[in-house]
């Protein structure tokens, strides 16, 4: 499988916002994710870090 789970930095910890995320598609808002289920996610921030491998995908908010 491809998808990966995606989180954000709050306070220098990871909190996920979504699993099983197949898509990432860059917006003038931010960062729109979808999962492999259709659900969509639009997240005010930029991408920090891709794992692949590991299946992770770091954000960084945007204020």
């Amino acid at each position: 499988m491809c998808e990966a789970n995606v989180y954000i930095l709050k306070d220098d910890r990871e909190e996920l916002v979504l699993e099983s995320v197949d898509k990432v598609i860059p917006q003038e808002e931010g960062i729109l994710l979808e999962d492999i289920f259709g659900k969509r996610k639009l997240v005010r921030a930029r991408i920090k870090e891709m794992a692949l491998v590991n299946h992770r995908i770091i954000l960084e908010e945007i204020k």
